[in-house]
């Protein structure tokens, strides 16, 4: 099992298009209080249960330091998140903080739903991480504040690598090679109830293939930057696992990611690697209650310097371009973001703060997991190469696309060339759609 994709449904761009064009002929952000009187502020994000609670906790003490400031709780689920806050600013009703991702920053900012930070006194980015800071902006304004870093690896459960009787591998120097030998062994040992690896079929996963072919997603001017032989050999390498037996049939593939983590493969200790971002280790050790290694993920030629991976924001902080209070909203954006009290509540839940400050404070109270998640991202910095560009408006549902011709390869309906000839058709479609 990956991470949690965007439901199949369709974003609803139609209605998020539509609204986006009254904001654009109409106006911005309508002034803010400013004066002291009592402000309700709509937060909206997506989490479970733990992250729910954390972030009323936040809340509750921004509300104790700010009593003029009351903040009205939107908690969702990632499946029917985006449908729901497409919906809402269709009918101008959108949340005036928004936990955002990154593939709908343009999405949203781009059609001018979003606030510029930037032009915000509120915020403080001074002492934000560069790159970090970068990665909310599109189109020369600031739309997102990240909420802490993250790296796509490969989680290996060492669980499962001991019962095959396989040693984990050194990841500084592993090639692709190695990794499909060593999830066909697993596979092998497990006589069809444990699999070596789950495919990675996640958008991430197609990035860093990319990048290791000295390609790309998407291009700064918005464009598709990968060529489909490329693309090909993506789906090749996922079929390859498929054949080998290193990862389960396609059947069982699929049954596996509807299921929830708990009732997953990887949450059942029953794959020994598959895809996860780095803040979900904890959630990982948890579930699995087995010691859990992050591997970087394999390359080329064995070279981690040409794997491919990079730093990306778990999510972000944006504020709705028709907030009627943007000082306030700017306001509470700036102490999730800056504050030493929301950083020792917050922790790295949602990544690691990129704020250094801030991580400093909280490194001496962090969980064992979360303090192997920071050892690690500084461990890989020097092979981390720059991030990949803000997705174009009109990318939205790309991951889903991504799987979908997955699905097509493994059940064998389409090889993995027609499979790449036709996802790029598609996505660039899409993009061609999004300007219109």
């Amino acid at each position: 099992m990956t991470t949690p994709t965007v439901s199949r449904r369709r974003f609803q761009l139609g209605a998020a298009a539509l609204a986006i064009t009254l904001l654009a002929t109409g106006c911005g952000a309508s002034g803010s209080s400013g004066s002291g009187d009592q402000v309700t502020l709509r937060f909206a994000w997506w989490g479970n249960e733990y992250l729910n609670a954390q972030t009323e906790k936040v809340i509750d003490a921004f509300e104790a330091s700010h009593p003029n400031i009351k903040i009205e709780s939107e908690p969702g689920e990632w499946g029917g998140y985006w449908d729901k806050l497409a919906t809402k600013t269709a009918a101008n009703d959108a949340p005036d903080v928004i936990q955002m991702d990154q593939k709908y920053i343009a999405e949203y900012g781009g059609r001018g739903a979003l606030l510029d930070l930037s032009k915000q006194e509120g915020v403080d980015t001074s002492k934000l991480d560069k790159e970090a800071l970068a990665s909310g902006q599109y189109d020369g304004a600031q739309y997102g504040l990240s909420t802490g870093q993250n790296a796509y690896v490969i989680m290996a459960n060492t669980k499962v690598f001991e019962a095959a009787n396989v040693p984990v591998p050194d990841d500084t120097k592993w090639t692709w090679d190695e990794f499909l030998d060593i999830a066909a062994k697993i596979s092998a040992s497990g006589d069809g109830k444990t699999y070596g690896a789950a495919y990675g079929s996640n958008e991430a996963d197609l990035i860093i293939w990319l990048r290791q072919h000295g390609q790309d997603l998407y291009s700064q001017d918005g464009k598709l930057d990968f060529d489909t032989a490329t693309a090909a050999s993506f789906w090749e390498r996922l079929k390859e696992q498929r054949d080998s037996k290193a990862s389960p049939p396609a059947t069982v593939a699929t049954e596996d990611s509807g299921a929830g983590l708990e009732e997953s493969l990887f949450g059942t200790n029953r794959v020994g690697m598959a895809w996860w971002w780095t803040n979900q280790l904890g959630s990982l050790e948890s579930t699995t209650a087995s010691p859990i290694k992050m591997l970087r993920a394999p390359s080329q030629d064995g070279a981690s310097a040409k794997n491919g991976m990079y730093y990306k924001p778990t999510m972000f902080w944006s504020a709705s371009s028709r907030s009627k209070h943007p000082k306030e909203a700017a306001a509470f954006i700036d102490y999730l973001t800056n504050s030493p009290e929301a950083g020792a509540i917050l922790m790295t839940d949602r990544g690691v703060p990129t704020n250094a400050a801030i991580v400093d404070s909280i490194t001496p109270s962090l969980k064992p997991a979360d303090t192997t998640v920071v050892s690690f991202l500084k461990d890989i910095a020097p092979d981390i190469k720059e991030a990949p560009p803000v997705p174009p408006v009109g990318a939205g549902s790309v991951q889903n696309v991504i799987k979908r011709y997955t699905d097509e390869v493994l059940y064998d309906r389409l090889t993995p060339q027609a499979a790449a000839d036709a996802f790029k058709k598609e996505v660039e479609g899409m993009l061609a759609s999004a300007k219109k």
